[in-house]
């Protein structure tokens, strides 16, 4: 059921993906209006179409280039916007062109929804939260770094001149690193001006389940592709990053990033440790089916690995993080049901 307060509209970039989703769903449940912006009319109504109890507080702008600022003119012409979710950025592992396919886009995408904050707000506008990532924080070439952990002081060291001739998985992470910077530095340019404050929620890998139920298994987000990747193979993934949070913790943190004054100013790192084979032992254990096509692996492994320290986010946003049980059970349920769907179309 609809939440009867109204606390406002807020404008979320990404919000066809998988954790705009949620992010969504969660806004509209604390008793939000949601604008959502997408690229065309039909991506639009695609979104808007899952959260059919929500229609009257529903309402889209289309934004053809994010990376342009007058972009979003339309967005706050009716003068009702008051926060922004800006979650929108490539997730590209393999780009053609680093600049061109990862860091171009991410770093003025970002620093274009402050802009137009600014320029077409009208001052009501009183807290922008982006998503993040993780990938911001860490510093690749340290590797493992048994024994560090990981928190919200850290950055990712890699530079712009790096990035663009560095492998697509380190260009990504550079890419979130540098546009998170942008927007941190953009604030400090326009410290006085702007009428809002920014706070940045930085997630590893994010699972659990879609705010809508796929019909498929096209098109997956790249982490959740990622466990389903491991139904019928023959080995457990090495390590990558050693952290996870659960899509809805996500989705939570920004909304809470909006209603806590204290948030302003703030990177909250929201996440937990993470081995995939923890996944593994989990989900034979928890999910009908998957017993037999999920790989044995190691059973109750765990890799020495940095520790990622998420409490600032319980402490100031009072989150409060579930078990890894839940969210890869409830992962792998969808994408059963999903693949079943899938067959028999």
């Amino acid at each position: 059921m609809a939440a009867p307060q109204n606390k406002g509209t807020i404008l979320v970039t990404g919000g066809g993906g998988f954790v705009g989703g949620q992010i969504i769903r969660r806004a509209l449940e604390s008793g939000f209006s949601v604008r959502i912006t997408a690229r065309s009319a039909s991506s639009a109504a695609r979104t808007v179409s899952r959260f059919p109890s929500y229609a009257s507080k529903l309402s889209t702008a289309l934004i053809p280039d994010m990376t342009v600022p007058e972009s979003y003119e339309s967005a706050f012409a009716d003068g009702s916007i008051t926060a922004i979710v800006h979650s929108a950025s490539p997730f590209v592992l393999a780009p053609e062109d680093n600049v061109r396919d990862l860091l171009e886009p991410a770093v003025r995408g970002a620093t274009s929804v402050l802009e137009a904050a600014l320029r077409y707000g009208g001052g009501k506008v009183t807290r922008v939260v982006a998503t993040s990532s993780f990938a911001s924080i860490v510093d690749l070439s340290q590797g493992l770094r048994v024994g560090y952990t990981y928190s919200e002081k850290d950055w990712n060291p890699a530079t712009w001149d790096e990035a663009a001739a560095a492998d697509g998985v380190t260009a990504y992470c550079a890419s979130k690193a540098l546009a998170e910077r942008a927007m941190w530095d953009w604030m400090h340019a326009h410290a006085g001006q702007a009428s809002f404050s920014l706070a940045t929620v930085c997630p590893p890998w994010i699972f659990g389940p879609y705010a809508h139920a796929p019909a498929s298994t096209k098109g997956l987000s790249e982490s959740i592709g990622l466990l389903n990747g491991i139904i019928d193979a023959d080995a457990v993934p090495a390590f990558d990053f050693g952290g996870y949070a659960d899509c809805r913790e996500v989705a939570a943190a920004h909304i809470r990033a909006i209603e806590v004054p204290e948030a302003a100013g703030k990177r909250f790192l929201v996440g937990q440790d993470f081995r995939y084979q923890e996944a593994v032992d989990i989900a034979r254990e928890t999910v009908p089916g998957l017993a037999q096509r999920l790989p044995v692996g190691k059973p109750g492994e765990w890799q020495p690995a940095y520790h990622i320290d998420g409490s600032l986010a319980t402490r100031v946003l009072g989150l409060k993080y579930g078990t890894l049980k839940d969210t890869v059970t409830d992962t792998y349920v969808q994408l059963l049901k999903a693949r079943e769907l899938e067959a028999a179309a």
